[in-house]
């Protein structure tokens, strides 16, 4: 197999700017130097994968809890960012000052105490020395410094502003000000605990994320991006604006490789953007569309950002839910680029790459249908014949599908040796066979296969899962090209062990110096969690945001995806959303309950890490359209104009999936509401894309334009329209509270609204929404639920609250008046508003396809 993309392109701006912002500027010409930044990265990946392997307690060897992992994994990332990054841009780039090698030995130092004194810290705890609280604040602040050599100065400055209020609290305006933490409480939280630096976001990159960009890292370097990219060409390149629908594509599959956008936009867009420009695209939309493609890349399942690794702690659901809940808006999100791109390439009259061979319409579905049915055996097949062994043969069982799976590698290489090698070159002037390239590389879906078994049939854990794909992919990577070899009958070093463990330690070394800016990030960001915690910010921002925005829950998604934007400019993807989500994600949830909306903790979650992602090509610092117009030589700021415009489809998704979370597959009751939910939001998103670009089936006129985003609208939500007429619920008195309880289904919400009085005196009200367990009686119920009631001249009142029960953590406290009860009202199915809906999108092409034919028969007559 030929070596990874990277190599054998042209030097050009847009890589340097991916050498800049993912894995240092810095390439040192000493011999030392070299050494240092090669073998410290491998040593970090070795060290990951001991951690990720059953290998320490099958052998009882170096076994660490998360809390000394997190130190070490801190260590290798800091140390790294001094190293391979330098001071300033004008620093020297070709050697490692001495000042920068005594930061980074410091730094490590500090972040590996927790480890080095593990015992001994946890033998005092809450009573640091005075050696602690020194290594605490020179740790902090070499942190802070590696943050901005990583990352820029934005994620360091937000760092600082947050440690600032946590020490001078007593300083703030009052509407934000607390007492202030000592310094002893300041550095013991922050970097002696695993509430602050070291705590979940540092775990998460520690135990899951390093093993994703590894897996990603090493599909690289054996060449399935190549794959990926070829493949995608080559089933769409002959379509209206083909290569444009490649890129969205190839990015898509490209994101299984890459977790960065700016990367997916130089891997993709170097063969991408000059075809679009060929066809007729011009440099800004041609650039504009990768990178629309590329920071989409991160949404896709099953390997996603590494914020997607956060929310299975921040959230407390498991991966594979995390998955099921994006699945949905990340397809039709590419989905409707895919036809934004078809309607552009309509719009100015484009034409696809010529094909080899013309295919009739029978020939392409038969082939289409076939490909179709195969998958369909070949999955049953593997489903339930690796089930039957495993209950057939028990502990044997792994022995045997290790067998078979190499037994599968074998045959897939054997069918790749069939067809010719594929090219690396840039230049694609004519589309190649779809059939012979999809072949070429069908061993590269075996670890993802691999991948996804183990999540989701053997429930192994996320790094887990994503260890033993590596392993695979290492043994794909050291084996493909001397069995290639043999198999082709070839020679030469293209063919050799010696080339295959070449790429092997090249993807190891990729993979670490990948992850500098994750793991400096992760531990930034954890700065602001543990101010959040030591402080109680939060609860301040609740009340903060609630007042500007008069409680309307639209107002504050917009001022969440406004923040979310403007730190993502400054502040990478991973980062911004532990920030934002941290500060607004208890506030959406909590001011939804009072307007009376159940809103899930994964959609908020979800919908703050869509914003992170989306910053990346918002103007005027979006560094994906920087790199994109490094290619496409277009003018950047109007490429992130164009892409942000492509991407209006991806941020009115979170939007629509906090009101109908039907879209995160919450509330999905039978197999055929999965398939009306699905159709509805496919069409309502290509409807959107339709009256966003202004054209459908031929230019749309002003109403039309109105018409389809109300169609779209109705799909999206057709509950907003259906409430109107019947009302989603009913009011009923508060003194029928206990009863309406003990009918209940378990797992449902009581929801109830609530008057009472602050400290100031004045009066307020609020909707509450409370979980109903499944205890067998009304008063077990409300026992469970944590509050008591009183009567008091025919009004309810709360009489007890249970310490730290869903009533407390709700605000419900002792004398508050219960004004009345919300039951579920029982109407017809809320989906009737797509009859309406889809007449009009049918009046709408009536007229559209009258115009198109009346535009005909002129052009005939003339």
């Amino acid at each position: 197999m030929t070596k990874p993309i990277e190599k054998h392109l042209p030097e050009n701006p847009a890589q340097d700017m991916v050498a800049e912002v993912d894995t240092g500027a810095r390439n040192p010409k000493g011999a030392i130097s070299k050494r240092v930044l090669f073998y410290v990265p491998l040593a970090w990946t070795l060290f990951q994968l001991w951690y990720a392997s059953p290998l320490p307690f099958m052998l009882n060897f170096f076994v660490l809890n998360s809390t000394e992992a997190r130190a070490i994994h801190l260590a290798f990332a800091i140390f790294l960012a001094y190293t391979a990054f330098p001071t300033f841009k004008s620093s020297p780039k070709s050697f490692i000052p001495f000042q920068d090698w005594v930061m980074a030995l410091v730094a490590s130092f500090c972040s590996a105490y927790i480890f080095l004194f593990y015992s001994a810290l946890a033998q005092r705890p809450g009573d640091p020395t005075t050696l602690d609280l020194v290594v605490a604040v020179i740790g902090l602040i070499l942190l802070l410094e590696a943050t901005r050599r990583a990352l820029g100065p934005p994620l360091m400055v937000v760092a600082a502003i947050f440690l600032i209020y946590t020490f001078f609290g007593q300083y703030m305006p009052e509407v934000i000000a607390h007492k202030g933490a000592s310094l002893t409480k300041g550095m013991t939280h922050y970097w002696l605990t695993t509430e602050g630096v070291f705590g979940v976001a540092v775990g998460v990159s520690t135990g899951m994320v390093f093993m994703f960009v590894l897996f990603g890292s090493l599909l690289e370097s054996a060449g399935a991006g190549n794959y990926f990219i070829r493949t995608a060409f080559a089933g769409l390149g002959h379509m209206r604006g083909g290569p444009a629908k490649a890129a969205v594509v190839s990015s898509a599959m490209t994101g299984l490789v890459s977790g960065s956008s700016i990367a997916n936009v130089v891997t993709t867009g170097t063969f991408t953007i000059p075809l679009m420009k060929k066809v007729g695209f011009t440099p800004e939309k041609a650039g504009a569309v990768e990178v629309a493609s590329s920071t989409n890349g991160q949404l896709t399942p099953p390997v996603m950002g590494a914020a997607a690794f956060l929310m299975v702690e921040y959230v407390g659901i498991s991966y594979i839910d995390v998955i099921k809940h994006a699945f949905l808006p990340a397809i039709i999100s590419y989905i409707a680029l895919v036809y934004i791109v078809h309607l552009e390439a309509c719009k100015m009259g484009l034409k696809g790459l010529p094909k080899r061979k013309a295919k009739t319409l029978a020939q392409s579905l038969l082939t289409f249908v076939s490909t179709v049915l195969l998958l369909i055996v070949i999955g049953a097949a593997t489903y339930y014949g690796l089930g039957w062994i495993k209950v057939a043969t028990g502990g044997a069982a792994i022995w045997i599908i290790t067998v078979m799976l190499f037994a599968a590698y074998l045959v897939l290489l054997y069918l790749a040796c069939r067809v010719p090698e594929l090219e690396m070159t840039t230049e694609i002037n004519e589309l190649p066979p779809l059939g012979e390239t999809a072949q070429a590389g069908l061993y590269f879906l075996l670890p993802i296969v691999v991948l996804m078994w183990c999540l989701t049939v053997e429930r192994l854990s996320p790094s887990l899962s994503a260890f033993w794909a590596t392993v695979l992919m290492i043994v794909i990577v050291l084996t493909q090209r001397p069995l290639k070899g043999i198999m082709r009958k070839a020679a030469g070093d293209d063919y050799s062990f010696v080339q295959g463990w070449k790429d092997l330690i090249s993807g190891l070394v990729s993979g670490a110096k990948n992850m500098i800016g994750i793991g400096v990030a992760t531990a930034a960001a954890g700065i602001v969690v543990g101010t959040v915690t030591l402080t109680g910010i939060g609860l301040v921002m609740t009340e903060f945001v609630e007042f500007i925005s008069g409680g309307n829950l639209v107002l504050i998604l917009l001022f969440t995806a406004g923040i979310s934007l403007l730190l993502g400019m400054g502040l990478p993807t991973t980062a911004n959303y532990i920030v934002v989500s941290t500060l607004m994600a208890p506030v959406i949830v909590s001011l939804g309950a009072q307007n009376g909306l159940i809103v899930p903790l994964i959609a908020v979650h979800l919908f703050v890490f869509y914003f992170g992602i989306l910053a990346d090509d918002t103007p005027p610092v979006g560094l994906a359209a920087f790199a994109a117009a490094g290619i496409s030589g277009g003018d950047p700021i109007r490429t992130g104009i164009q892409g942000f415009a492509y991407d209006i489809r991806t941020a009115i998704l979170p939007f629509i999936f906090i009101f109908n979370t039907e879209l995160l597959m919450i509330g999905i009751g039978s197999p055929l509401h999965f398939i009306v939910v699905v159709s509805a939001a496919v069409v309502a998103m290509l409807v959107f894309a339709a009256a966003t670009q202004g054209y459908w089936l031929t230019r749309n006129r002003i109403w039309e334009t109105v018409a389809l985003l109300a169609v779209a609208f109705t799909l999206f939500r057709p509950g907003f329209f259906w409430d109107q007429i019947y009302p989603e619920l009913n009011v009923l008195p508060a003194h029928d509270l206990e009863k309406l309880v003990g009918q209940m289904q378990p797992g449902s919400q009581l929801l109830m609204e609530v008057k009472g009085e602050k400290m100031n005196g004045t009066e307020f009200t609020m909707m509450v929404m409370l979980p109903v367990g499944d205890e067998p009686t009304a008063a077990e119920k409300m026992k469970a639920i944590g509050f008591e009631t009183r009567e008091e001249d025919g009004r309810q009142f709360i009489d007890n609250v249970v310490f730290a029960s869903a009533a407390e953590k709700a605000r419900l406290d002792f004398d508050q008046e219960i004004l009345y009860v919300l039951t579920p009202n029982d109407r017809p199915p809320k989906q009737l508003m797509f009859i309406p809906a889809l007449l009009l999108l049918g009046l709408i092409w009536y007229m559209q396809r009258g115009r198109i034919k009346k535009a005909v028969k002129v052009a005939a007559g003339a």
